[in-house]
């Protein structure tokens, strides 16, 4: 016969161990998670039972095991390596009603420790007919599914409110935070940037309402405050709404003014940082933003405007001056103006520079020029949005990288 799998709230109830080994020592802390107030009875225990009951946090009682320690009671552990007193322990939980959990005869224990996990509010606990190597993998894999959001477990009672800012990473579906996976397979509706990573939108539920919030480059694009006023009146309805960008939403993605629309309506809103492209595609390109005795910083810069745009509050001229790197974003339209512009201003021409396109995508390509010859480069390759300009000596650092290995190559 199966178990019947119930899930006991131990919360100021005595629960006795007896045994202070390993077993006792994996099973302690679980409890103690759980609120109960733990009683361990033995003649030792290890290391880190023992900072357990130097914290006040078990009690301990260093002899053996004797008849009425099972007394008040709600559960009792059998961990010793005496099949013996586990036999006993066990017999005597029984006389008294209580479960008793043996460890070292599943068939003969009353009751089973499965192997439990924990998501959120979320506890999941296996059992596999007693056999706790596969309990565990399972629990792993459920766990694992739940954590990166592959298993639709979307709220029906206590379902998240109002407008959550997820950071989607640079573009590899692989590349969001595990916390913006599990709200994304929570949400009732996404509002999801061009930039965001479209692949992960194939696995929200048929009545999750997507909107398309893209933004294309001189083409169509879905105004920010009308982009506000749905979050806001998605929110209004009872839907919880998750805004999915692209990189992170305080990182170029104007996620600060729709969290003070948001503020203005009274709409709580959760902040999920994501991974900003800015780093991560030189990267993916083999290309540190920093490397020791090259640069000792990196300036993420949107070159939104060119640099004599009477819009632009970039300070260029102390760009120029600058020996750390220079990450642009939205640059690729006017890379003539700002290689034009830092060689003018100090910057000395054969300043390597790479442009990467569509970094961490399958469809990733790389371009890497002088700062007197980039302009010309990346219009020749047809190198087109999105793409990240890296400017600085870190890239000849990726291109040494890539000399090594191929030295290596058979």
């Amino acid at each position: 016969m199966g178990p019947y799998l119930l899930g006991l709230r131990l919360s100021g109830r005595r629960v006795l161990v007896v045994g202070g080994g390993r077993v006792a020592q994996r099973r302690v802390p679980a409890l103690l998670d759980a609120g109960a107030e733990v009683t361990v009875v033995s003649p030792g225990v290890t290391p880190a039972l023992d900072d357990l009951i130097a914290a006040g946090r078990v009690a301990w009682h260093a002899r053996p095991y004797e008849v009425g320690d099972c007394d008040g009671a709600w559960l009792v552990q059998a961990c010793t390596d005496d099949r013996a007193v586990n036999t006993a322990v066990a017999a005597e939980a029984e006389a008294k009603r209580v479960w008793c959990v043996r460890a070292d005869d599943k068939d003969a224990s009353a009751a089973w420790t499965p192997a439990t996990g924990r998501v959120d509010e979320i506890s999941v606990a296996v059992t596999a007919g007693g056999d706790p190597r596969r309990a565990a993998g399972i629990r792993d894999a459920v766990v694992g599914a739940l954590r990166d959001g592959t298993v639709d477990a979307r709220r029906n009672r206590t379902k998240p409110v109002g407008v959550a800012l997820v950071g989607g990473g640079p573009g590899d579906p692989g590349l969001i935070t595990v916390r913006g996976r599990q709200l994304l397979a929570q949400a009732d509706v996404v509002v999801a940037d061009r930039l965001a990573p479209r692949a992960l939108l194939d696995e929200l539920a048929p009545d999750v309402e997507l909107v398309d919030a893209a933004k294309v480059p001189y083409g169509r694009a879905l105004s920010q405050e009308t982009i506000s006023e749905l979050l806001v009146d998605r929110a209004r309805q009872g839907k919880f709404v998750v805004r999915l960008k692209g990189g992170d939403p305080f990182v170029f993605g104007r996620g600060g003014e729709e969290m003070i629309a948001c503020a203005q309506a009274g709409i709580p809103v959760l902040v999920v940082p994501g991974i900003t492209s800015a780093v991560a595609v030189p990267a993916s390109a083999g290309v540190p933003v920093t490397h020791r005795g090259v640069s000792q910083e990196f300036h993420v810069i949107s070159v939104h405007v060119a640099p004599d745009d009477p819009r632009s509050t970039v300070d260029w001229p102390a760009m120029a001056r600058s020996q750390g790197t220079l990450v642009l974003m939205m640059a690729v339209e006017r890379l003539a103006k700002v290689a034009e512009a830092l060689v003018r201003d100090g910057r000395a021409p054969e300043t390597p520079v790479m442009v990467v396109q569509d970094g961490t995508l399958p469809t990733q390509r790389a371009v890497t020029a002088s700062l007197s010859t980039v302009a010309d480069r990346v219009s020749a390759a047809g190198i087109r949005p999105p793409a990240i300009v890296v400017v600085g000596d870190v890239v000849r650092v990726g291109q040494e990288v890539e000399m090594v290995r191929a030295e290596r190559l058979p």
